[in-house]
Parts: structure tokens; C-alpha cells; sequence
């Protein structure tokens, strides 16, 4: 979410998908029967630290931390909201003052807090009264999230016991003291919602996205049986494919064969991060790629999910509910899960970040792999499709790819890296020793983070740019200037 975004909420005020708290220190006392009300019903947005009428009241700085360690652990736990939904609580600064802003989505079970089930209308949270408002809601879930569909032949001999021991070990990789690490395997199915009531029958079944992420083959095919994920090369043979791999198997092991065709035919080149971190970039964008065509594609649709890798691109396509029609990008962002259970466990096992991180983090992180290209997310009447530009070597290699000049050893020759267009810009515009807001300016960037993971530390790593003061990095006096290499690549002598 952006800052344009919150003040635009704040603008229209408190109605269906937004809610207004004051919360000065601590969490308000009703926070989870708005959580749980905005589960139920429709998804929407919760904005600590502001009044009633929008006025921006905040949050204490000091208890900010704290509030926001609260609310994760808290989500995590069935005595607040059963199932769990495990909120991601972001602070912002608005106005001179901090709030809390919480997205909640729209799940597919049904949730309860405090034993009561709420829903949200214009006028508030409100307590479900009677049994035709528990069945209207049930059957409009069910209308919208056919992961929840009840599945009566599956039992806990449908199920792979491997699965679940696999899931507890990624779960402790992804967080050494994971709540649901200890689970037993019926305790990991009730805490993750993967139960589903059959209306007709009225007993509790396993639903499909439990058949999904711990099934047998077996038992998957006979619950969806179009279910399949299909890999394809193709470089040189576009109308059918250099290498393919059809996947038909749980979720786990899917996501595990979809990054290892992604490893086998693209490259990861050298990257670090600002604190001099090695960093895969494959990783950080495919992990979100595939994830998400994992959690949001319609399995009970005939048409497979596809991963295509071309010379120039890679392609994931799938069948899913359509939400948001059109182009997504970070500014228009407003994550909507098409299967919020999967997804919600994809989270735990930390297959991904959260809802709505890939747009982030695949825009964030893809220019550095691709010379500066911008992902395409986007929904059409055929589905979700995401596209993902590639620097095409053998273009580059003939000379007709994008262009990047070579820098080379000043004794050996040899090739040390590429200077980007971006690098490239920088180094034109130094002049002497500049401090790195003088650098910005002259280049009209207005983001830091963005200049230096794109120009800045690129330039450096390259050996075409130094620091006047190496031995501290974030100085306040910290000036850079061009190196010898750098002044040699522009084609200059000139000491400036």
C-alpha cells in the first residue's frame, strides 16, 4: 500500500472495506471483531491511529514495534481468530505522525472471534444473527472459493504423512519458533483451514486445498482431474517446446519442480544487496513468480497453468477468478486472493512473503536481472497472465540486444562486468566529487533506495566509481568521484 493510497482512504472515510481506530498505545479492544468481520465478508483495511472522522490521531512511537509484534503474534493465535489469518502490519508516516495500516482479505472459511462471528456492513461490525445469515454467507463463500469445495472420498489415508514432516521443516526454516511446528498432522489441518463442511451430508470433509497441498497423485486427479502445471523451453522451437516437464503432483513438490526447470535454463547472475549481501535475483523473482500461480489459479477449471521461458521472456499463465480487470502494478495494488487458504500456508511454509508481495518485489528486484526491465502483471477474460522480460544473450552476443558496454581488467583484459543504461547516466553526470543527493538531482531521481540499488552501488561494485571516504560508507561528508576506469570508459582524460 501507498501513502497516496491511505490518504485517499482517509479521504472517503469509514465504510465497508475501511475501519478507523484510535490506538495511542495499545491494540483497540474490538480490533479482532473488525479482523474477523472483514474475513468474513468482503476484505478490507484497518488504519490504526486515526479517529472516527479520519482525523490522524497516531500511534505512540515507542509502542509502534511492539503493536505491530502484537498483532502478528496475536493473528497467529485460535483463542483471537479461529481459523488464524496471519496479518502483516505496515507503519507509515503521515503528517508528523505514525499509523498502523493492516490489509485483511476476503477469506474463503469462515471466521470466529471471542466464540461470535461478525460481519461487515456500511455501518460497522455486527454479530451474524440466526441461521439464514450463516447460510447465506457459507454458500456464498463456497460460490467464490472452490478450494473450499468438500472432497467426501478423502480421508487421512488420501493424505502423504511425508507431506506434513516436509512443511514442519520448512516452516522452522522459515521461522525456528513457528508456532505450528509442533503440530500433529490433524492439529496442522484444523489450524491451517483445511476442512470443509459438506452441506449436503453435514459432515466435516477434507477440502480440495487440503487434497491439494498433501494429497496422493491419486487422490488429486480424482478430485480435480484437469489439475496439471506445464513447464516449457522455448528457445529455438516457439511452436512446441526444447525441453517440457508436466507436473501433476501436490503443491509442495510442484513449487520444488517449477524452480528447479526455472534453475535449469536460466542463469543467476552476481548480485549483492546495499549491505554487500549476496542476493539471487532468479530466486527472489521466481520464488514469487511461481507462488503466485500456485495460490491464485482455479483448479477446478479444465485449462493447465503454464510456465513458458523464451529467448526474451518468461510467461506464466493461468486460469483464475478474475478480480481486477487489467494491468496491476504496484500503484494500483490491491491484493485479492483467489485461494486464501493455500495461500495463507504458502506464507508459513515461506514460499512467499505475503499477499500482494510479488508485485513488490518482482518490480523491485527484476531491473537488476533484466538491464532495467518492468514486469507485466495482468488479468484478462483468459485469466492471470505475468510476463517477464529476459536479457537476451545470444541477441547481445550478435550485437542486436539491448546495449551494454563491457568493461574490461586496465592490465588483463579481462571482462569484470556490464554497464547498464543506468550506470552508464550516472557516470556522464559526475563532475569532480559530488555528494550523492548533488548526484540524484542532477540525475531527477527523487528515490534513494532506488538510486542506489540501480546506479549507485552498480557503479562501485564495477570499479568505475569510489568513495572519497571508504572507510565510512554513510558518512555525512561522503563524496563520490570517478575512477580511472570510469574516466577510460566514457572515452575522457580529463582530470574534472
Amino acid at each position: 500500500m501507498t501513502l497516496k493510497q491511505i490518504r485517499e482512504d482517509l479521504a472517503q472515510g469509514e465504510g465497508l472495506h475501511r475501519e478507523f481506530k484510535e490506538a495511542g498505545s495499545q491494540l483497540p479492544r474490538n480490533f479482532f471483531e473488525t479482523v474477523c468481520a472483514f474475513l468474513n465478508t468482503d476484505g478490507g483495511t484497518i488504519l490504526l491511529g486515526v479517529a472516527d472522522d479520519g482525523t490522524v490521531t497516531g500511534v505512540a512511537p515507542d509502542a509502534v514495534a511492539q503493536m505491530k509484534a502484537d498483532l502478528a503474534n496475536l493473528s497467529n493465535n485460535p483463542q483471537k481468530i479461529d481459523p488464524p489469518w496471519l496479518l502483516f502490519p505496515h507503519a507509515f508516516e503521515l503528517d508528523g505522525r505514525t499509523i498502523i495500516v493492516i490489509q485483511v482479505p476476503l477469506s474463503s472459511q469462515l471466521h470466529k472471534t471471542g466464540g461470535e462471528i461478525f460481519l461487515r456492513s456500511e455501518d460497522g461490525d455486527y454479530r451474524v444473527q440466526g441461521t439464514h445469515q450463516l447460510a447465506g454467507l457459507i454458500n456464498r463463500k463456497l460460490s467464490l472459493f472452490t478450494e473450499q469445495r468438500a472432497i467426501r472420498f478423502a480421508t487421512m489415508e488420501q493424505l502423504r504423512p511425508e507431506l506434513f514432516d516436509r512443511a514442519r521443516r520448512l516452516m522452522r526454516s522459515y521461522n525456528s519458533k513457528h508456532p505450528w511446528a509442533d503440530l500433529s498432522n490433524e492439529e496442522l489441518l484444523q489450524i491451517g483451514g483445511f476442512y470443509a463442511q459438506d452441506h449436503e451430508t453435514g459432515k466435516r470433509c477434507l477440502s480440495l486445498a487440503a487434497v491439494l497441498m498433501f494429497g496422493t497423485d491419486q487422490a488429486i486427479q480424482q478430485a480435480v482431474p484437469a489439475y496439471k502445471f506445464d513447464c516449457l523451453l522455448r528457445r529455438d522451437n516457439v511452436d512446441r517446446y526444447d525441453d517440457r516437464v508436466m507436473i501433476y503432483t501436490n503443491l509442495i513438490d510442484a513449487y520444488d519442480q517449477m524452480m528447479e526447470f526455472v534453475e535449469k535454463h536460466l542463469n543467476d547472475p552476481f548480485y549483492q544487496d546495499e549491505k554487500a549481501n549476496r542476493v539471487s535475483l532468479r530466486d527472489k523473482i521466481f520464488r514469487e513468480a511461481i507462488s503466485n500461480i500456485i495460490s491464485h489459479r482455479e483448479y477446478t477449471g479444465g485449462a493447465p497453468a503454464r510456465l513458458m521461458i523464451y529467448r526474451d521472456k518468461v510467461v506464466l499463465d493461468n486460469p483464475c477468478t478474475l478480480h481486477h480487470f487489467g494491468e496491476i502494478t504496484p500503484a494500483n495494488l490491491r491484493p485479492y486472493s483467489k485461494n486464501p487458504t493455500l495461500c495463507k500456508f504458502m506464507i508459513q511454509l515461506g514460499r512467499f512473503d505475503q499477499l500482494g508481495s510479488g508485485v513488490t518485489n518482482i518490480n523491485k528486484y527484476l531491473p537488476f536481472y533484466a538491464n532495467g526491465a518492468k514486469p507485466v502483471f495482468n488479468e484478462t477474460r483468459h485469466g492471470f497472465e505475468l510476463t517477464i522480460p529476459l536479457v537476451d544473450e545470444a541477441a547481445v552476443k550478435a550485437g542486436s540486444g539491448p546495449s551494454q558496454a563491457q568493461v574490461t581488467g586496465e592490465v588483463t583484459g579481462e571482462v569484470t562486468g556490464q554497464v547498464t543504461g543506468e550506470v552508464r547516466r550516472l557516470l556522464s553526470a559526475m563532475n569532480g566529487e559530488m555528494k550523492r543527493a548533488e548526484i540524484q538531482s542532477v540525475l531527477g531521481l527523487k528515490h534513494e533506495d532506488y538510486f542506489r540499488e540501480a546506479y549507485l552501488l552498480p557503479a562501485i561494485k564495477l570499479g568505475l566509481l569510489e568513495m572519497t571516504i571508504p572507510d565510512k560508507p554513510r558518512s555525512s561528508r561522503q563524496k563520490y568521484r570517478l575512477t580511472v576506469k570510469g574516466k577510460q570508459l566514457l572515452g575522457g582524460t580529463n582530470e574534472h
